[in-house]
């Protein structure tokens, strides 16, 4: 065994996982190389990427509504309670917004419309914000979410 193999006073040898260390490095820096070449791939090339092209039809779709998670879901069943009953037992929070989530099948626009503005007089009977969204879907729904999608201003200012 030659002496640069012994470890001193029995710690471990020195450079047992350098190797491992300079092959990441160098992953490393090829991944950056590659990341750094593909625009000007892109622009020597004039075609686009394939990213790029998923990355638009990402932006050109329906853009969704930026809702907080729900405190709270309703929905309408038989013998259940109305939504202003429901309601008044939910915690009063100022920074609480009612959204009324309504989906239609195609022709049934108006009726979804009815549906969802119904709901939405009775929550604003009780003082309740309330914002509706309705959409198009495979069947119909409505229901309603209680969510703090309200920012309340800070009273030290």
């Amino acid at each position: 065994m030659t002496r640069s193999a012994v470890a001193p006073r029995g710690g471990p040898a020195r450079g047992g996982h350098s190797w491992q260390l300079i092959l990441a490095d160098l992953a490393l820096i090829l991944f950056l190389m590659t990341l750094s070449a593909l625009p000007a791939a892109e622009a020597e090339s004039g075609q686009r990427l394939a990213d790029r092209e998923a990355r638009e039809q990402d932006t050109r779709s329906t853009p969704r509504p930026q809702i907080a998670a729900a405190l709270a879901l309703y929905r309408a069943v038989p013998g259940g309670p109305r939504l202003g009953t429901w309601l008044a037992a939910q915690q009063p929070d100022p920074r609480a917004t009612l959204t009324i989530f309504a989906t239609h099948t195609p022709g049934g626009e108006a009726a979804a419309f009815a549906r969802a503005e119904a709901l939405a007089a009775e929550a604003r009977a009780g003082g309740t914000r309330v914002r509706t969204i309705i959409t198009a879907g495979e069947r119909e729904d409505l229901y309603a979410s209680l969510a703090y999608d309200e920012k309340v201003a800070d009273p030290a200012r």
